[in-house]
């Protein structure tokens, strides 16, 4: 089969395109003949060898055909998404034509969009659900702000939340991407700065933050809360820098709830990917009621202009590449 290698850590030029044997069928797994994959910063840092693991095929996700289960927990030629369980960092991932995952990190996916609009659902939707409705417990009617809101992570969150009748203010750097996130149904818009909560009128009032700048920003969320507000750490937009001289007693808001979430924790026992409505947000995409089409979709064989593009930060939005 034909893959994407990761050859050595670095550029552009370190992913090269190889014929490579395809994966053996393998209890516990399944084999998927990939037809479209998100494009995600992960690999970007995997590529440059700045992650922890690194696998030679990279890629986290993926959708596609199931070509072989030995286990039977999916039927042969069965329509599937997998993430995560390993994919690109510990296991050969989805950059390749067929890939195989564990049936933990695997999920049916009935449906009738495209294989490009498909690719673009499984990390980051599912992320996104997960944080706003796991985590933050989100309901109809209430305040969201979502901070780092024009990242393919922030949007596909704005879009569930309001599909979900949630009021959201989105923060952004750039005031020229207001009117965007104000299209995908922002209520407002504010430039993202370190001590938001001195400035937004509605601070102490918000019931709920999806944290998306990371820990330059975590206990500014944390006073725009209102007593008994959750606050969801899932992004690190500001940089990876920890808190400095973190003491609760003197910087933290009382009375507020602090989570975190990382999606590699998907396909454990307490985070089992059956848990997310995958085929759901299918349905609704279908429907209508909820955009998931990628902004950039590239061929196989474009794997470097991707990763330029990611790199350059042009995308403004998910990116996927598509097998014909």
């Amino acid at each position: 089969m034909r893959a994407i290698v990761l050859e050595k850590f670095g550029g552009l030029d370190s992913l090269a395109y190889r014929d490579v044997p395809e994966p053996e069928p393998s209890h516990g797994h399944a084999v998927i003949q990939v037809k479209g994959f998100g494009i995600n910063h992960a690999e970007m840092h995997m590529r440059r060898g700045e992650w922890a693991e690194a696998a030679p095929i990279s890629g986290i996700e993926c959708v596609g055909l199931v070509k072989s289960c030995p286990g039977g927990e999916f039927p042969v030629g069965a329509k599937v998404a997998a993430l995560m369980g390993g994919l690109g960092r510990t296991i050969n991932g989805s950059y390749a034509e067929y890939t195989r995952a564990p049936v933990s990190n695997v999920a049916l996916f009935d449906s009738k969009l495209p294989w490009a609009e498909l690719a673009a659902i499984p990390e980051t939707f599912a992320t996104a659900w997960t944080c706003l409705f796991r985590n933050l417990a989100l309901r109809r009617g209430e305040l969201l702000v979502i901070r780092g809101a024009t990242s393919s992570f922030g949007q596909a969150a704005l879009k569930l939340a309001i599909n979900a009748g949630a009021r959201v203010i989105a923060t952004t750097r750039n005031r020229e991407r207001f009117a965007m996130l104000e299209k995908l149904g922002a209520t407002r818009c504010e430039i993202e700065r370190g001590d938001l909560s001195q400035h937004l009128p509605e601070a102490k009032r918000v019931d709920a933050v999806l944290d998306l700048v990371g820990n330059s920003a975590a206990l500014d969320s944390l006073g725009l809360l209102r007593r008994g507000g959750r606050s969801c750490l899932a992004g690190w937009l500001g940089g990876l820098d920890p808190i400095v001289d973190f003491n609760p007693l003197l910087q933290m808001a009382s009375g507020v709830y602090l989570t975190f979430f990382g999606s590699f924790v998907f396909g454990t026992p307490g985070f089992p990917l059956s848990d997310v409505p995958l085929g759901e947000i299918a349905a609704d995409a279908a429907a209508g009621r909820l955009d998931v089409k990628p902004t950039r979709i590239f061929r196989f064989d474009e794997i470097h202009e991707a990763h330029r593009v990611m790199e350059a930060n042009e995308a403004i939005g998910k990116m996927v590449v598509v097998i014909d």
